[in-house]
């Protein structure tokens, strides 16, 4: 994770009461957004796309795991 997405990462943290860990990103888990917002610059033909579907992604993230959130995804492209 670099510096600036670290201090995001720390400022949410702080502001939510969350424990930082719980926003840690693994690799594997980066990949997967990176992905995501790449299928919804270009198959959902908006660059803006990417980061509302990363929210939304997010969002689920309570009652699903990421990668079961991304299989949902990736059947829409």
């Amino acid at each position: 994770m670099d510096t600036w997405l670290a201090q995001a990462r720390d400022a949410l943290a702080a502001e939510t009461g969350v424990d930082r860990a719980e926003l840690e990103l693994s690799d594997a888990d980066a990949d997967t957004l990176l992905d995501l917002a790449r299928i919804a610059a270009h198959v959902g033909g908006r660059r803006t796309n990417a980061p509302l579907l990363c929210y939304l992604v997010g969002r689920a993230q309570g009652t699903h795991t990421l990668d079961e959130l991304a299989k949902a995804v990736r059947s829409t492209s």
